[in-house]
């Protein structure tokens, strides 16, 4: 077969080659957080000089996302129970049940440490892996790990208590100066969706794809396919600005509140390890919380303090005043301890101060609280709310929480006319509009 030397261009016209590429620590340093740690080391095996970029370069291993890696999934049909060995663990009566479930990932930490990798690693994502709390521990508190930022959201085999004393022992006063070296734990919100890149929402729009595909090409195709092109804009703009769902005031966020003794555990990490989620900061927390910014005057009493609660819900501030009694935090001006982790982890710093910075840093305020600071204040429907300073709620509402629902009714089931939010909903606007809509057709009002 002939060749058309005329394709062949000089070696004077050859692009840059891609270790000169790499080597930019730019370049570098924006591409190797979206390959796999597999790809990397097959790059550094090629040749002397790609070894010494990628085994030298500070910080190319530095973001490790594991979550997808194959030989970390945990697969217990995959197990011989006959003796054998399997990832370098003996599986008989000498096995742990940490070393059974941890057996994956164990393998991988330790080949990592032998390639002297893994002290360089300082944002790791276990994302729905076989993970143990005795490994979480050993992450947390051994030398050989220098993590900053984790990810164990949804994973398996994980028991919290055990976690929750690992974090204790942590922060615990008694720590060695430095320690510890994790600075933020996601653990509570739901693993990221498959990435999807700007990119890839360029799918339907070119025009040539329609065409000369016979049926393809009439309009009703062009529509359906139009219309694709927009969900697919509006899934990668959601998985995009996801991270984002706490600036979004429009009530709840968490879909489930941690238990209490998880509240407790944040409060003895607040200021040394952030979460994904924050502690209410309503007046009625004000004996177990860092006053901070607090700028409200609430004086009268709320039904006795509570102890610690984690914020689930989003709102935007007092619809009569606008502000808040603990005050609204602003990014960029207020404690970053008041902010939760954002989703996804950063890829390109593994700092708490980038994995809390919101997508869209001007004007970000943020109003966070518990459901128990909200009950009887705030409209489940349009996501209103009142303050404690514009708006006491009657006498009747400061028993127990199951008892609140009742709180300003009269004889007949009625809201009495000073109660702002009856039954969850708002008395002005969607509790009347709830009672008109079944009025009249056998609804709740008929």
């Amino acid at each position: 077969m002939e060749t058309d030397l005329s394709i062949i261009s000089t070696s004077s016209d050859l692009p840059i080659s891609l270790l000169h590429l790499l080597s930019n620590s730019l370049v570098l340093g924006q591409t190797v957080p979206y390959l796999p740690v597999s790809s990397l080391l097959a790059l550094g095996a090629t040749s002397k000089s790609f070894r010494d970029l990628v085994h030298r370069t500070p910080n190319v291993f530095r973001h490790l996302d594991l979550s997808n890696v194959k030989s970390a999934q945990f697969d217990i049909a995959n197990i011989d129970n006959g003796g054998e060995v399997w990832r370098n663990v003996q599986l008989d009566e000498n096995v742990t049940e940490d070393d059974f479930y941890g057996g994956p990932l164990l393998y991988i930490f330790n080949t990592l440490r032998r390639r002297h990798i893994l002290q360089d690693v300082q944002t790791l994502i276990l994302d729905g892996l076989s993970v143990t709390s005795e490994l979480i521990s050993d992450i947390i508190t051994q030398d050989h790990f220098n993590v900053r930022i984790l990810s164990i959201r949804e994973v398996q085999n994980l028991h919290p208590r055990k976690l929750q004393q690992a974090l204790r022992y942590a922060v615990r006063p008694s720590r060695p100066a430095g320690t510890p070296k994790l600075k933020g734990l996601y653990f509570f919100g739901p693993k990221d969706a498959s990435s999807m890149t700007r990119a890839d929402r360029g799918t339907y729009h070119s025009d040539n794809a329609l065409s000369h595909r016979g049926v393809i090409n009439s309009r009703g195709a062009q529509i359906g396919a139009q219309w694709n092109q927009k969900s697919g804009d509006a899934l990668a703009e959601e998985i995009i600005r996801g991270g984002d769902k706490w600036y979004s005031a429009t009530g709840r966020v968490l879909a489930k509140a941690p238990t209490p003794d998880w509240d407790s555990t944040i409060l003895a990490c607040q200021g040394l390890i952030s979460f994904d989620v924050v502690l209410c900061q309503g007046p009625r927390h004000s004996d177990l919380l860092p006053r901070g910014e607090r700028t409200g005057h609430c004086q009268q009493n709320f039904g006795g303090l509570m102890p610690p609660r984690v914020a689930t819900h989003s709102i935007g501030g007092c619809h009569s005043c606008g502000r808040a009694s603990e005050g609204i935090a602003k990014f960029g001006t207020s404690s970053l301890e008041r902010f939760p982790l954002l989703a996804p982890p950063p890829s390109h710093s593994s700092t708490t101060k980038a994995a809390k910075t919101p997508f869209v840093v001007s004007g970000s305020r943020l109003l966070l609280r518990c459901v128990d600071c909200l009950s009887n204040r705030f409209c489940e429907s349009c996501q209103k709310w009142w303050c404690e300073d514009c708006y006491e709620i009657p006498e009747s509402g400061h028993g127990p929480p199951h008892q609140w629902n009742t709180a300003g009714t009269t004889p007949g089931g009625h809201p009495e006319k000073n109660v702002k939010v009856h039954m969850g909903l708002c008395v002005e606007d969607c509790f009347v509009a709830e009672m008109m809509s079944g009025a009249g057709s056998n609804g709740m009002w008929g």
